[in-house]
């Protein structure tokens, strides 16, 4: 089994979803931390890709930051490279 400290691919794309959420919508992690209840300091490892979270955080986290849970999760859209 791998290093447990390893981040996996699925942590930072959460990690780069949410930290991209949160600035665009200009929140300061500790104003997701108290929307959440979860520790800043929770908030900050998560956004670092740290933490492999349950999917009660993940509800808590997109309902902090106002958007369906799918969005911390999704891959960035490929741009659209024409036709179909």
């Amino acid at each position: 089994m791998g290093n447990p400290t390893q981040k996996c691919g699925a942590q930072l794309l959460f990690a780069a979803n949410m930290r991209r959420i949160r600035k665009a919508k200009e929140l300061t992690q500790e104003k997701v931390a108290e929307a959440a209840d979860l520790h800043v300091n929770y908030i900050s490892s998560v956004e670092r890709g740290e933490r492999n979270i349950s999917i009660c955080n993940i509800e808590r986290i997109a309902f902090a930051l106002h958007v369906p849970m799918s969005h911390l999760v999704a891959r960035p859209e490929e741009p659209d490279s024409g036709g179909q």
